[in-house]
């Protein structure tokens, strides 16, 4: 801007001494325009073509450097040097060129959607030919994302390829599309978006390193995940809705469980004492029948007439208590009465004596 207000006043200023070198003559007709001189005019095409270049020179030797930039110097056509922020100086093109690349600016790439405010995302211009992918279980979704870089080399970034900002939106729709491709359609529209980004980046990182383009990701963010049409978008909120009360009823059942299983852990706990213990009781029930079999055994063995005897009235008084029996003796047909109790007393006290 500088070299044209300058370019501009040069040719003002000729413009002035070309009108100032007209002489005006006095005759029988008035005043006559004398016809300019040749040689001063011929003079002055010639100083200006001269002084344009020397101010273009001058100008062009110097520039200035952003904070934000940095400038690649080529010197008939090669990389010469990288500059940063500051005042610098070079030869007149042809000879070097400078070419100032923002590297330290964040950039934003959208695919899926187009939009002029970068905080204002208007959903009417969504690009329905990037949006549009299809899911692991064949299911089509709209994604719309955005990608957050920055020129990591601008020498790479001028001279490694043509267009390093279309291959890098190629790279991202590449690698959104295969990442979606592995998910099934749940996981895409509700759970798995932080996943999903996180393995996009991955992804793209992966790529930018084979294609060397002198970019650096910073961030992947899903703005939006959809079904494409209203229909499905109403199917699809009923079966989250269905969901959401598959949930609730499992919730219900899980506190109905935590509820229940402690009263019933404690009445099984209860059995398994009371079946123990019932065990227990028996095992040494058995064991104290085993030990009176025993000794009866050892008193049957000493004297086996009276310990039958003795066995058979036990027996007897304990299957008809509080019955008087009537014992018929063989000899002679004399009935007797023996009062069992009184018997059993008796032998008692006897055997006692004994």
């Amino acid at each position: 801007m500088k070299m044209n207000n300058f370019i501009e006043k040069l040719i003002s200023l000729i413009d002035n001494s070309k009108k100032t070198n007209n002489q005006f003559e006095f005759g029988d007709q008035g005043f006559n325009e004398k016809p300019p001189k040749k040689k001063k005019n011929t003079k002055a095409l010639l100083i200006l073509p001269l002084l344009i270049l020397v101010v273009y020179a001058v100008m062009s030797c110097q520039y200035t450097v952003e904070e934000s930039e940095q400038a690649v110097v080529t010197t008939l056509g090669k990389v010469t040097s990288v500059e940063t922020a500051g005042l610098h100086f070079k030869l007149p093109y042809p000879v070097q060129n400078v070419t100032k690349v923002a590297v330290n600016k964040t950039q934003k790439l959208q695919i899926g959607y187009a939009s002029g405010s970068e905080s204002n995302v208007d959903k009417s211009s969504t690009v329905t030919e990037e949006s549009k992918m299809i899911t692991g279980d064949f299911n089509i979704v709209n994604i719309d994302f955005f990608i957050e870089w920055k020129i990591s080399d601008p020498v790479k970034f001028l001279y490694n390829s043509d267009e390093p900002s279309h291959i890098l939106k190629m790279i991202s729709q590449s690698s959104a599309r295969s990442i979606i491709g592995s998910k099934n359609v749940d996981g895409v529209l509700t759970t798995e978006k932080s996943i999903i980004q996180a393995e996009i980046k991955e992804k793209i990182i992966n790529k930018l390193e084979s294609y060397d383009l002198g970019v650096q990701i910073l961030d992947v963010k899903i703005q939006d995940s959809e079904p494409p049409t209203a229909d499905v978008i109403k199917a699809f909120k009923e079966v989250e809705t269905a969901k959401q009360e598959k949930e609730t009823r499992i919730n219900e059942a899980l506190a109905y469980k935590n509820k229940t299983l402690p009263d019933a852990e404690s009445k099984a706990d209860k059995l398994i004492r009371d079946a123990e213990s019932y065990k227990e009781s028996k095992i040494n029930q058995a064991s104290g029948e085993v030990a009176r079999f025993n000794a009866m055994y050892e008193e049957y063995a000493k004297n086996k007439g009276i310990t039958r005897t003795r066995m058979y009235l036990e027996t007897i008084e304990e299957i008809l208590p509080d019955i008087t029996v009537y014992i018929d003796s063989s000899e002679g047909g004399v009935q007797k009465l023996l009062p069992l109790k009184s018997f059993s007393e008796s032998e008692e006290t006897t055997g006692g004596e004994q």
